[in-house]
């Protein structure tokens, strides 16, 4: 990915801003998934390919994702070849289904765990913002009760910070 390039931008701005709706929420989850152990603005870049082998973020789509699809996007030069991690979007959208009909949707079971409103933490310095919390690792516990995979603590830290629910302020930035 050349320098210029700034088709990251869309992530940077959606950072930190209250998230509801559950495609979105899906997005960044998925976003999230294919983050861990890569650049965040390379894989933030990928957007739109993820949009196109994941039906736009439809998580029914997602969710009936076949064998023969998955070929597909492995053979695609700008998807990420991670057969792992495209499973574990696949299955996370089967487990966000099955949220969705306990909860009544994706959101209201993320937003739960900080009382429906976003969490804010004042911090003085930028190294004193943790990489994850007790909160995330209570939200990675739950969701992997849930069926959910790749969403340890600090995957959840980062996706809850990405929509919103968490919100880390530097003060002295």
């Amino acid at each position: 990915m050349m320098e210029t390039d700034k088709s990251w931008t869309w992530y940077h701005e959606q950072w930190g801003k209250p998230t509801y709706e559950d495609s979105k929420l899906f997005q960044l989850l998925t976003i999230g998934i294919f983050q861990v152990g890569l650049n965040w603005k390379m894989i933030a870049g990928k957007r739109d390919v993820f949009a196109k082998y994941f039906y736009d973020y439809n998580v029914e789509r997602v969710a009936a994702i076949l064998p023969d699809e998955i070929e597909v996007m492995l053979k695609d030069s700008d998807m990420i070849k991670n057969e792992r991690k495209i499973n574990a979007t696949i299955n996370d959208a089967q487990a966000v289904l099955a949220i969705q009909k306990e909860y009544g949707s994706f959101s209201n079971y993320l937003w739960k765990f900080v009382d429906d409103k976003p969490l804010i933490n004042e911090y003085t310095e930028r190294d004193e913002v943790p990489t994850s919390s007790e909160l995330s690792k209570a939200v990675a516990v739950d969701m992997k009760k849930h069926g959910f995979t790749y969403v340890g603590p600090i995957v959840m830290y980062m996706f809850m910070k990405a929509g919103g629910m968490v919100q880390d302020n530097v003060l002295n930035e």
